[in-house]
């Protein structure tokens, strides 16, 4: 499966095998494009559909393998269909024939060990109907929903979507506004953007496509610089900026080029805040200067790409660390959501990408097993500007203090 691609909300579908999941997501995108096959076990892995569900918008539909599956390697499928769990925003545990009992427990309480709200449908009603007093019985004990419904003969499809609708978090698809509880009525934003080896050829970058977008929809107005324009711009622009956001990798040019006066943050923290585990970042970054001989450090990039030769996670940030704390550290870097190159509890620190490539869920799954094991957790942007040592100047537009980390919490 590849996960970590997509920060629509993802929609794990869940249940024995030949209970008909897959033909769930036919019946909800009216089209076949899931395996249907009456051999028990056709679906493997976790595998993703991506389709438009009204009220919630695009969405990933998560079509997982059977958790009765045997065998040894029926074993691993399992096990990769309960790992989906940490992707998703929302489960549809699928019944079939009245069938409810040790397995659909043990799946329940992964859905609240995971906190993943969800639903239960029984299919397949049209061969056998689903047992009011079963029905009854699962929503008095979990308090969710329990739908009657045929995948091949999907009558009431509408009142799927509307329970689809209600049990999704409205967090999964409505987010915040990255910037606009900052702004007012017309305020101007100033977005400084390199263009390097690490941009993209003939665009921007997602964080700095999102900042627009959302300036955009909070009737304000967004004007993009690169950093060695800046000093020039600040000199005529009129209005004044009500705020700078640039990219970390150039924070002391634009703490320098920007007026004291002038809010400033980045890209990186922008995020931090919107979808990351920010009080535990605010938390964590000061730990950067407590780093010893031989710790070592884990660098977590949320998406895959082609790495250059001047990357930002796999070659500045290990640099500047090295550099800040005159430590000799050791580093590992993970791209996507992949598993850790070792236990958690052997890092003295972890270093999380915005995230901009995932859902939020995804990425406070992600930190959990960290802060739960007492590893202090930063952000990329939020530890570069703590070596770069603008690190209260760069938060202070979301805490709205200027002292020290102690006191944004």
């Amino acid at each position: 499966m590849a996960k970590g691609r997509e920060s629509k909300p993802h929609i794990g579908i869940f249940g024995r095998r030949n209970n008909g999941k897959s033909s769930l997501i036919n019946a909800l995108a009216q089209q076949d494009i899931a395996i249907v096959s009456d051999v028990p076990g056709t679906t493997t892995d976790p595998v993703r559909k991506s389709m438009e569900i009204p009220g919630i918008g695009p969405a990933i539909l998560v079509d997982t393998a059977g958790i009765d599956d045997i065998g040894e390697l029926g074993a691993k499928r399992v096990g990769r269909t309960l790992s989906a769990l940490k992707t998703v925003d929302l489960a549809v545990l699928v019944i079939a024939n009245n069938i409810f009992d040790e397995a659909e427990e043990k799946l329940i309480k992964a859905f609240e060990k995971q906190e993943v709200p969800f639903l239960v449908l029984h299919n397949k009603s049209d061969q056998n109907s689903l047992s009011p007093a079963l029905q009854s019985r699962i929503t008095e004990k979990y308090k969710v929903n329990v739908l009657s419904f045929c995948a091949l003969q999907p009558d009431n499809i509408e009142e799927l979507i509307v329970a689809l609708r209600q049990s999704m978090p409205e967090t999964a698809y409505r987010a915040k506004t990255l910037l606009g509880d900052l702004l007012s009525y017309g305020d101007l934003v100033v977005l400084i953007t390199p263009i390097d080896n690490e941009a993209p050829e003939g665009r921007l970058i997602l964080p700095q496509v999102q900042a627009i977008r959302d300036i955009i929809d909070n009737d304000c107005v967004a004007v993009v610089v690169k950093e060695k324009e800046v000093d020039a711009l600040m000199r005529v622009l009129q209005p004044r900026p009500a705020l700078v956001v640039t990219d970390s990798q150039v924070f002391l040019r634009a703490d320098a080029s920007v007026p004291a006066d002038i809010p400033l943050t980045s890209f990186s923290i922008m995020l931090a805040r919107h979808k990351g585990d920010f009080e535990n970042y605010l938390r964590g970054t000061p730990k950067i200067s407590e780093l010893i001989d031989g710790d070592r450090v884990l660098l977590l990039e949320s998406c895959t790409h082609h790495v250059a030769c001047d990357d930002i996670g796999r070659v500045k940030i290990p640099r500047w660390m090295s550099s800040y704390t005159g430590k000799k550290l050791e580093y590992d870097v993970v791209a996507g959501l992949g598993e850790l190159p070792r236990p958690i509890e052997d890092y003295a620190l972890l270093v999380q990408c915005g995230g901009c490539m995932i859902t939020r869920k995804q990425l406070i799954n992600r930190l959990k097993p960290a802060v739960e094991a007492g590893v202090p957790v930063t952000n990329y942007g939020m530890a570069i500007a703590w070596m770069h040592g603008i690190y209260h100047r760069a938060v202070a537009p979301f805490t709205g203090h200027n002292e020290n980390a102690d006191d944004y919490l």
